[in-house]
């Protein structure tokens, strides 16, 4: 059945990744991607100008804009508003110290309230007798920033989620800019606050202007924030923080529904939208774009593997490159 027909839609692509079990490839994750050099595409598939909603990629351009309103963040809370955090303590620990630094609590963090990502943390909370709560949600480090930047900036930070505050606008308006994709469409995001369409080639060009930001500038300080800090824009165990360790010089930042952004200096980028909203295929996307662009690996967080009663028994695999007919589940 097709969707209705006033719905706009971004369009199901070209197989991305093969989800192989035995010799049989039985499920297939469809979608956009695009990988760039700084003269060429590398790869491309599906269509990188289709409209799509960046999630959580978006958070360094929205850092990006925070610093511009005059947001004054030290690096660690720099490069936690640019995460989507597994909330542990010390993720809990630099959101307070955000909001702490200009006077405020927890109590006006307006983001959805929800359980720490990490299981350990999760576990305690329990414990505790805790539950679901706005500080360990993963947008939280964002948010606070956000609050931190409308008490710099002289603007209510009551009202900081509306698309019509100064601060959103100034978002959008950054947003505009980097990607050189002008927003027709917006929604709000998960944790509550507002959210922009962009396409994935934009999504490229803007993540391309942090990695390559020049020494003193904002940009550079964004870039700088989440390549030392990769703990804070992730977690432990978890793929964005794995990649930018192993990867020197990368930025990189996943979102819901299966986005991936990341970028290295002289204006390589890869970028992907898988169609299913599955994040399974990520970590080879983003392993296999890197790849083309000259980077070695393998690397330990790019292998997906298909088990069978609890042992691997093939692997999801990328549907292009150099790994395109691997089914081992042992990287390259």
């Amino acid at each position: 059945m097709k969707p209705p027909p006033h719905l706009l839609r971004t369009p199901p692509g070209e197989p991305l990744a093969w989800v192989v079990r035995g010799r049989l490839a039985e499920s297939v994750h469809t979608g956009h991607l695009l990988v760039l050099d700084s003269v060429s595409e590398q790869a491309r598939i599906g269509d990188p100008d289709a409209p799509m909603f960046a999630r959580s990629s978006l958070k360094p351009l929205q850092a990006l804009a925070m610093l511009r309103a005059g947001a004054n963040l030290d690096g660690a809370q720099l490069a936690l508003a640019c995460g989507s955090h597994a909330g542990t303590p010390q993720h809990v620990a630099v959101a307070r110290s955000t909001l702490a630094s200009v006077g405020l609590s927890e109590d006006v963090l307006e983001n959805t309230p929800d359980w720490p990502v990490d299981g350990g943390a999760r576990s305690a909370v329990v414990r505790a007798g805790g539950g679901p709560a706005a500080l360990t949600q993963n947008c939280s480090g964002k948010h606070a920033a956000m609050i931190a930047t409308c008490v710099a900036a002289g603007w209510d930070p009551s009202t900081y989620r509306s698309p019509r505050h100064p601060l959103q606008r100034m978002i959008a308006e950054t947003m505009t800019e980097l990607t050189g994709v002008r927003p027709q469409e917006s929604a709000v995001d998960g944790c509550g606050a507002p959210l922009f369409a962009s396409t994935l080639r934009g999504l490229a060009r803007a993540f391309s202007a942090l990695a390559d930001g020049e020494p003193g500038t904002l940009e550079r300080r964004v870039a700088d924030a989440m390549r030392a800090r990769p703990e804070l824009v992730a977690g432990e165990g978890r793929t964005d923080t794995a990649a930018m360790r192993d990867v020197p010089g990368l930025i990189c930042k996943g979102g819901a529904e299966g986005v991936l952004a990341a970028a290295l200096p002289g204006g390589r980028a890869v970028v992907a939208k898988v169609a299913d909203g599955s994040a399974r295929p990520v970590p080879l996307l983003l392993a296999e774009g890197l790849r083309l662009l000259g980077e070695r690996g393998p690397w330990d967080w790019e292998r997906v593997s298909v088990l069978g009663h609890g042992e691997p028994v093939g692997a999801v695999i990328p549907a292009f490159g150099t790994g395109a007919h691997r089914a081992d589940g042992a990287g390259t």
